[in-house]
């Protein structure tokens, strides 16, 4: 089997922007990862284009991909539209990755673009529920109620429904911090502490949506969105395009000038029917990547967690094995997960904090990890980075993700 390689990355400042379009997005971000990887655009000899909302929003449905690199001069090649809720972005770079893998080219491109901001609010919050089993919702939402009544711990009441004023995955998150309090004793200021260190990771990142420091307190102190989670601890509305260039070992050795960064591993999956005291879908998949690559929790220099909400990134840490299950919240807490610490988590700031536009988050992961493997993260680089792991969830099915890819990228030479 052929050798994958990263050559190329590159993505806009995720934001709100009001006069962009999914299509302009996404033009800039494959101009960045060209120019990175010094390919022209009749390089390409296929493309794999992420995008969820697009279609809802703007009536662009089915042929995403071809409207996007015909129009910026991309045509003749195959083109491959790929819409697998939050992990989008990363099931295209798989596409690609098993591709050059297969032998069926030697240059790829994957891009994701999203615009989730909309004049109506409430249209872009009620979009995230289409990334659930629409026609059995409301059975999920009256889980998600019955599950609340089996734990012991005491959770305020604030007098709304589920999905009331918010996304309906800030309630499924919420469920599985409570039920994570319930069972291991973890806590809402443990909750926190990943959130603020996101906001410092985050005030160092350029491409960041959000770029201010929070204290701990402050967190704490924000508008709560579904107990225990705070506003600052979710991730944020916002706009924004990712790209990566990869190849085969066979058109890298062709290429003249190239700084790549090697794909060591590449999987993906869909979640199980399942208690939310059996197996997870991070476990499977993580021990399925550390067997392709060869490597385990112990070898991971840096990792880009799925973090929609802080719960996300605690659970992710113990799920891939980072520490024993149930210790994610002292794990934070200890500073390990923090810049200088023994495993560096989420250094863009997350998607609490870089932003979450969600058919191009999981692209966004893999530059932040390109950028630390090559050394290029300036003030936040970590120190000897050699291995990096980008976990990427994608929509709800009962109580975990309905598709997952988990990646892991090496330090090349």
């Amino acid at each position: 089997m052929n050798k994958a390689y990263i050559i190329g990355s590159g993505m806009i400042r995720f934001q709100k922007y009001p006069d962009e379009t999914v299509r302009t997005m996404a033009e800039k971000a494959i101009d960045l990862a060209l120019r990175d990887a010094g390919l022209e655009k009749r390089d390409l000899q296929a493309g794999f284009f992420s995008n969820t909302f697009w279609g809802m929003f703007a009536n662009q449905h089915s042929i995403r991909g071809q409207v996007v690199f015909r129009g910026v001069g991309i045509d003749k090649i195959p083109v491959t539209n790929v819409e697998n809720a939050c992990a989008g972005g990363s099931t295209a770079l798989h596409l690609a990755y098993t591709g050059i893998r297969a032998g069926m080219f030697d240059v790829a491109i994957a891009v994701g673009s999203e615009k989730i901001t909309n004049p109506n609010k409430m249209l872009s919050l009620s979009a995230y529920a289409t990334c659930m089993d629409v026609e059995n919702f409301q059975k999920h939402i009256d889980m998600i109620m019955e599950v609340g009544k089996t734990f012991k711990i005491q959770i305020p009441d604030d007098g709304s429904s589920p999905g009331e004023g918010r996304s309906i995955f800030m309630d499924a998150y919420a469920m599985g911090a409570r039920w994570h309090m319930d069972r291991f004793g973890s806590t809402q200021h443990q909750l926190a502490v990943v959130c603020a260190k996101n906001h410092f990771h985050g005030s160092l990142n350029p491409l960041s949506q959000y770029q201010h420091s929070m204290t701990v307190e402050e967190v704490l102190a924000d508008r709560s969105v579904a107990w225990p989670l705070t506003r600052a601890m979710c991730a944020p509305v916002g706009d924004g395009a990712a790209a990566a260039v990869v190849c085969s070992e066979a058109y890298l050795k062709r290429m003249r000038t190239s700084r790549p960064v090697s794909i060591l591993a590449s999987v993906l999956g869909q979640g199980a029917e399942r208690k939310l005291d059996e197996e997870d879908i991070g476990e499977r998949l993580s021990r399925q990547a550390y067997g392709i690559a060869g490597v385990g929790p112990k070898d991971i220099s840096l990792a880009e967690l799925h973090d929609a909400t802080s719960w996300g990134e605690l659970h992710q840490s113990e799920v891939m094995g980072f520490c024993p299950l149930g210790e994610g919240g002292p794990f934070a807490e200890s500073g390990a997960t923090r810049l200088g610490g023994m495993k560096p988590i989420n250094t863009s700031g997350g998607l609490e904090c870089r932003g979450h536009p969600i058919g191009a988050s999981g692209l966004a992961q893999i530059h932040e990890l390109v950028l630390q493997l090559r050394g290029d993260a300036g003030p936040r680089q970590v120190e000897g980075a050699r291995i990096g792991l980008a976990e990427n969830g994608g929509g709800n099915i009962g109580v975990e993700e309905a598709a997952m890819c988990v990646h892991i990228l090496g330090k090349a030479g």
